[in-house]
């Protein structure tokens, strides 16, 4: 194996032990030396990838957020072109990614939210799934009301599956599917009408 590659694979099982790490125990429980452990990796190989654990930690989230990216395109695919079924597609696939394996819920929406870096890059994160909310919701150019209705509509649906996870919300997983559904579909009119005024 090159150099090069033995080295993506080392940053590969980091970042994986990272997510165990994260996952299981919470920010707290992520140490240079519990990740190195968990990878089977020396120390050194750590700092190879890494300058300190501010950055596997945003390296973990960014993964999380690639394989939901990749789950959710694939469901909005295979729903075509009727975007009642490609919002029900975001939904239902974005549930299911959180509900297969909670881990990934606590890394996406739970973990870090008194870490900087993580807090940036989550908000990142979520103003680009905003844009592409507003987007697909104005069919064209979103004005300023399509990006506020789609701002309000990514927040309060992360805050919704944490709460559904943990049963504050005890609602079955085809419930939470339609009633999220729902409230996209209405705040997308009622973002088209705020345009339109």
């Amino acid at each position: 194996m090159p150099p090069s590659d033995r080295t993506a694979e080392r940053r590969r099982l980091l970042v994986r032990a990272g997510f165990e790490l994260l996952g299981a125990d919470g920010l707290a429980g992520v140490t240079v030396r519990g990740v190195c452990a968990h990878a089977r990796l020396n120390a050194r190989y750590f700092y190879e990838s890494f300058r300190g654990l501010d950055e596997l930690v945003v390296a973990v989230f960014d993964g999380v957020v690639a394989e939901l990216r990749v789950q959710v395109d694939a469901a909005v695919a295979g729903a075509g072109a009727d975007p009642l079924a490609r919002v029900r597609a975001t939904v239902a696939s974005t549930a299911d990614f959180v509900d297969s394996d909670r881990r990934r819920a606590r890394v996406l929406y739970e973990e870090g939210r008194g870490h900087d870096g993580l807090q940036r890059r989550r908000a990142e994160v979520a103003m680009g799934i905003a844009e592409l909310v507003a987007t697909e919701s104005a069919r064209d150019d979103p004005g300023a009301a399509h990006r506020a209705v789609a701002t309000f509509l990514v927040g309060g649906f992360s805050e919704l599956l944490v709460r559904w996870l943990d049963g504050t919300v005890p609602v079955g997983r085809d419930e939470l599917v339609r009633i999220a559904t729902e409230l996209f579909v209405v705040a997308g009119q009622v973002g088209g009408q705020a345009s339109r005024r």
